[in-house]
């Protein structure tokens, strides 16, 4: 492919010089030039460690600078000197500080020590790590039953703490693990699960370089995940063409500038999307359904991709399936869509043209009623022109959280798979417990009628990742102990049950050292490699234990000691992590002879399946799903709104209040709105709004929440929809609002309408 240099009328594109400048910064504010230097130049590095921000791959020949302005941000903010312990909370009361920003709470630095909320207290006081264990064992011993504790899980824990956890909560009696999954990418394993046979995706990152055709649908990786640039800027170069599908014309997908290329930062960089596709919000499923019968009906003119080969041989559902597409018109495909008949057209065209085709996607398709269906007709899309199971094609969910996926793999779920169950149950001798565990939705329902007393959050920020924040925070305050093991002071320590822990951690760039040595751990990323990762900086308070450190000392104290609840010494396992993997070698379907290959160079992939073309459902074979085609369509005089983030933040950590990817400055409480509904409303930009989202509930009741205080800006966005920052919209979100078959809150497709707060309503 011949590079264009770009001229001064085009779109600036991601990354560039100023991302050189933004890290830089960020370096000299946050850790200075000595330590931000070390600590950022073994990030992501075979013998370093893994980055806590996304769980993009590494390729295989890596560069002296493997992270992108946003990793660098999340690393160095952890890096940070900054420290708080007994006298800061001394001098800030727990009222105090929840009236602060996310940010401000965020930048005061690492926690050091300790510390607990008695009933009634009004400030954190600081205690000894022995005495929290025991306040905390006493507190979930004093729940009616184990099911009336939980035990919450954020994708930046490690294989052997999420295991050891696992471990620990099912020894206890309960499988209550809800996790941070159940509130992303829950759609895309339970669609992928029943159609595909794993819950994962089915690409390797070389792939990107095979491909002829990507679909980079309902995502944002100049923001969410900036290294999966390099990939689409690889293929680019190889001549892929790329189309983006999404509301938002995100400039990441306009233009990527990579920082180490010099050429890059002179011309401009390299143009990545050849075709953007701007369907109405939660119009995904109409697309691809669109696509899929364009296909049919250009099969006769033997103009089309469909594969009949692959599909007789390797699928089921097929008949059902076709009959479902021919019955779904093309006025009703239009209308949910929202994409003129002459786009999808060309889309069907262009991957009839093409032989190896890669659809990825985030939560612009995961977050929605539909969710499950949505993803399914786009893996519906992949089997009808048998592009799973071989090279330069399949699907790529890109998970958003460093380790949420290797989570899962070694037992983060409500309910373990049945080989797993009965390694554990053989090797170990003792009963597990029986009852399906709580979600992370079903979690907060049970705090709220006291079917959850006890809650424990292994890393996150529980309350501001959660959906119905103050349904949620009344929720958590009808607990009796609450816990968090964290790095960083969030709003999740500041709404809390009658008793609150916090128990401060190391994090993942700090060595870890226990008295067999120095330790390391692992993680999975989003295409199922499990590699090492090794801490490189000293801690930044010689008494902080790390997250392994901290379950296996909870787990000693709060399990009986003896056979039938638990035959582990926790605290060997603690001092030597080389035996938490021997005991996931013996237990975890894929980790054998975990240790061994774990010294790999690049780490190992685990098994899977339909990447090879074995489909690893019940019946052998891929499955073509028909679902009825559907949308979160608005009512009368109101809008569909999504929940997004700002190019300066990482899940609910916020870095500053500016979008500049967006052209935002100095708020987050934005509402992004088009001009034409702003004219219909009679709405200025700038003018402050409040917006109410409505709901109707499983008994036929209209719900509504309200969040006043947003300015409006013009933006170009789609028609009948708006758009507002995560998390400071998820009070609109509603608790009940899941995704069937997956219960992931429908954080992209609230029903809203918007009011001036200068006077009358406007919507």
């Amino acid at each position: 492919m011949t590079r264009k240099r770009s001229s001064a009328g085009e779109e600036r594109g991601a990354a560039g010089i100023k991302a050189l400048l933004v890290t830089a910064e960020s370096v000299h504010r946050r850790t200075g030039l000595i330590r931000g230097m070390r600590v950022l130049s073994q990030a992501n590095q075979a013998g370093g460690f893994d980055c806590p921000g996304c769980a993009w791959p590494d390729p295989d020949e890596r560069s002296h600078a493997e992270f992108c302005e946003n990793g660098a941000k999340a690393i160095l903010d952890e890096a940070t000197c900054r420290s708080i312990g007994r006298h800061f909370f001394a001098q800030h009361s727990i009222d105090e500080l929840a009236q602060k920003s996310e940010r401000w709470l965020n930048d005061q630095g690492r926690l050091t020590e300790p510390m607990v909320k008695l009933p009634g207290a009004s400030h954190y006081t600081p205690l000894s790590y022995d005495e929290a264990f025991l306040l905390l064992t006493q507190g979930l011993r004093s729940a009616p039953s184990p099911d009336h504790t939980a035990f919450y899980t954020s994708g930046r824990t490690s294989n052997e703490a999420a295991f050891l956890y696992q471990l620990m909560v099912r020894a206890w009696g309960t499988n209550n693990l809800p996790d941070c999954s159940n509130l992303c990418h829950e759609s895309s394993g339970v669609a992928l699960k029943e159609s595909l046979g794993i819950g994962k995706g089915t690409v390797r990152l070389l792939d990107f370089q095979r491909a002829e055709l990507i679909f980079v649908i309902g995502q944002n990786p100049g923001t969410n995940h900036p290294r999966m640039l390099s990939a689409l800027r690889e293929a680019k170069l190889k001549g892929a063409t790329i189309v983006s599908v999404n509301p938002l014309r995100e400039r990441g997908l306009v233009r990527f500038a990579h920082p180490q290329d010099l050429s890059d930062l002179i011309d401009g960089g390299v143009k990545i999307s050849d075709i953007f596709v701007r369907p109405h919000i939660n119009g995904d499923q109409a697309l691809f359904r669109g696509i899929n019968k364009m296909l049919l009906e250009l099969e006769p003119q033997k103009n089309s991709a469909i594969d009949r080969r692959f599909i007789t041989k390797k699928t089921l559902g097929i008949e059902a399936y076709e009959a479902s597409v021919r019955a779904t018109s093309w006025s009703e495909i239009l209308e949910k869509s929202g994409v003129e008949q002459s786009k999808i057209l060309e889309l069907a065209q262009l991957a009839a043209s093409k032989k190896g085709v890669i659809c990825t996607w985030a939560m612009g398709l995961t977050q929605h009623l539909n969710a499950v269906a949505t993803i399914q007709e786009v893996t519906n899309f992949l089997l009808l022109t048998g592009n799973v199971g071989k090279a330069g094609a399949g699907a790529c969910p890109v998970r958003g959280h460093s380790n949420v996926q290797g989570d899962r793999s070694v037992g983060i779920v409500p309910e373990l798979p049945p080989l797993f169950a009965r390694n554990m149950q053989s090797h170990l001798d003792f009963q597990l417990p029986v009852r399906p565990g709580l979600d992370t939705v079903q979690t907060i329902a049970a705090m709220n009628t006291g079917g959850v007393q006890a809650f424990v959050s292994l890393g996150g920020n529980f309350l501001s990742a959660s959906p119905d924040t103050d349904f949620t925070r009344r929720a958590l305050s009808k607990c009796k102990i609450t816990a968090q093991i964290s790095t960083k002071l969030n709003r999740s320590h500041l709404h809390t049950g009658e008793t609150a822990l916090i128990f401060p951690c190391l994090s993942r760039s700090e060595r870890s050292r226990t008295n067999s040595g120095e330790q390391i751990v692992s993680v999975e990323n989003s295409m199922g490699i499990v590699h090492a990762s090794r801490g490189n900086l000293e801690p930044c308070h010689p008494d902080l234990l790390s997250e392994v450190s901290i379950v296996c000392r909870l787990a000693d104290s709060l399990l009986p000691h003896d056979r039938t609840r638990s035959a582990l010494d926790w605290r060997a396992l603690g001092e030597d992590h080389d035996k938490i993997r021997d005991l996931i070698s013996a237990i975890v379907p894929g980790f054998s002879n975990y240790n061994a290959r774990l010294s790999e160079p690049g780490g190992f992939e685990l098994e899977n399946g339909p990447r090879e073309g074995r489909f690893t459902t019940k019946s052998g074979r891929a499955h073509f799903i028909s679902s009825d085609l559907s949308r979160a369509a608005p009512g009368p005089g109101e809008l569909l709104l999504m929940t997004i983030r700002s190019h300066d933040q990482f899940n609910t950590t916020v870095y500053s209040d500016n979008d500049r990817y967006r052209g935002v400055y100095g708020s987050r409480l934005v509402l992004l709105m088009n001009e034409v509904d702003m004219k219909v409303r009679g709405l200025d930009t700038g003018e402050l709004v409040a917006i109410t989202s409505y709901h109707r509930s499983a008994d036929g009741s209209e719900q509504t929440r309200s969040l006043p205080g947003l300015k409006v800006m013009a933006y170009d966005i789609p028609s009948g929809g708006v758009a507002a920052y995560f998390p400071e919209a998820n009070p609109l979100v509603f608790l009940d609002s899941c995704a069937k078959g997956s219960r992931t809150p429908t954080s992209k497709s609230i029903r809203v309408t918007v009011e001036s707060l200068s006077g009358a309503s406007r919507s």
